[in-house]
């Protein structure tokens, strides 16, 4: 099971129209407070317009930064919408040229590098994951180490008490009905797994 896609890494592109430059960056991130950090970190003052747009899930803002509104958060959200991509914050840096764009020149230009910038960044699934707490006895802990292993598990957290194993671990959400399984197989229904959370990396 994923929850789309997103990029795989940082990715930038660069466009000229009318001697004006235009740098798309685009980055993934989790958070609104992630997005606005990395707009923060590349930001330049010294460029006439900074305008960036970040979609996390349902969660989305853009900005113009001083260009006619609508001319260049709008495209630059579009983009993002229009290449399928989720978890990503764009932002786009115009240096003025001297010559004026128009509002449709500008929409063309924002939206254009941001499109760009995203349809050739390598992406990623999201993964949606899942935490679960499992408590067997000692005989079967062993089993139970070797099937969340071979199925990507990551562990958080293992103590051990009179009673066996207690073990919190995330993974994959959709290895987990199969987790369930194996380990009622492995210690023949004792084994207890509880489900905590769901969430995406």
């Amino acid at each position: 099971m994923t929850a789309g896609f997103t990029l795989a890494g940082p990715a930038s592109f660069e466009l000229e129209a009318k001697r004006s430059r235009f740098l798309a960056r685009a980055r993934p991130v989790d958070t609104p407070e992630a997005a606005l950090a990395f707009l923060r970190e590349i930001a330049d003052p010294q460029a006439t317009h900074n305008c960036w747009a970040y979609r996390i899930g349902g969660q989305y803002r853009s900005s113009d930064d001083g260009e006619p509104g609508g001319s260049a958060g709008r495209p630059i959200l579009a983009a993002i919408e229009g290449q399928g991509v989720d978890q990503v914050m764009v932002v786009v840096t115009r240096w003025y040229g001297g010559t004026n764009l128009g509002v449709g020149g500008l929409v063309r230009a924002y939206g254009g590098a941001a499109a760009e910038c995203l349809r050739t960044a390598p992406k990623r699934e999201i993964v949606a994951w899942c935490e679960a707490e499992l408590a067997c006895d000692f005989a079967h802990s062993g089993g139970a180490h070797a099937l969340l292993d071979g199925l990507g598990a990551v562990k958080l957290a293992e103590t051990f008490d009179e009673d066996g194993l207690r073990l919190r671990f995330r993974l994959p959400a959709s290895s987990y009905d199969t987790v369930a399984a194996r380990l009622r197989d492995l210690s023949r229904g004792t084994a207890r797994l509880h489900r905590i959370e769901t969430s995406t990396p």
